[in-house]
């Protein structure tokens, strides 16, 4: 970060995880702290997960902190960051003023973006008709290579139905603090807002939401049971 820094740039980030493995509470915020001397102006914060199907997932390392534990990890060190000036924006994202990430913003509020180079997703939305494109591309960089400038490099792609659009919108838009407009959700989706309106009201039931006029936006609970939260829109 310091040769960044000494090159000139002025908007840095940092990614650390935590609930590591044989990571206690001293060592998660140990590492927080060294971040912040370093006075990045973003920092990505995270937990470990295991990923389905992969073999992290099979042959998981021994000592991974328990929820509880992982939980202290999360509440302390975002306590910390704030104490710093890094204000939390996003499920594992904090950043000084001014200094959001435009990039990952974009996915966050459902934008279009182009996937280009092996694996890499792809999101096109069509005014004229409504329709929501994701397409991506083949993993292999060698496969990649090969079929660039052909149809079979587009890899695959399918339309987000009407029905799944919600969900895949929330997927998104839910990991922001600041929340999303109800005429945001319709102008990404083409869909009203009356067709979220049972799981939204479930929602604030539970006070993972609260809405002021057209906004709604996580509570601390929300945030915390954001994938519960999300699982509401499911088709």
């Amino acid at each position: 970060i310091c040769k960044a820094q000494d090159a000139g740039f002025s908007n840095i980030n940092l990614d650390l995880m935590y609930a590591l493995p044989d990571q206690d509470l001293a060592m998660a915020l140990h590492d927080v702290e060294q971040a912040i001397a370093l006075q990045p102006q973003h920092l990505s914060h995270y937990q470990l997960t295991l990923e389905p199907n992969t073999l992290f997932a099979a042959k998981p390392p021994a000592g991974i902190p328990e929820m509880d534990d992982a939980w202290d990890m999360q509440e302390q060190c975002i306590a910390l960051m704030a104490e710093h000036g890094y204000a939390q924006y996003e499920v594992s994202a904090y950043a000084k003023p001014g200094k959001r990430c435009q990039h990952n913003l974009n996915y966050w509020a459902y934008g279009d973006y182009l996937g280009i180079g092996a694996g890499a997703h792809g999101k096109i939305s069509s005014g004229a008709d409504g329709s929501i494109l994701r397409r991506w591309k083949p993993k292999h960089p060698e496969t990649y290579i090969s079929l660039a400038g052909t149809v079979q490099g587009i890899g695959g792609d399918e339309y987000v139905l009407p029905e799944n659009r919600p969900f895949d919108y929330m997927l998104n838009a839910l990991r922001l603090v600041d929340g999303f407009s109800l005429q945001d959700f319709e102008f990404r989706t083409g869909l009203s807002r009356e067709s979220i309106a049972p799981e939204l009201q479930k929602a604030l039931a539970e006070q993972w939401l609260i809405q002021d006029g057209d906004w709604l936006k996580p509570t601390e609970l929300g945030m915390r049971f954001a994938n519960d939260v999300m699982g509401l829109f499911l088709a």
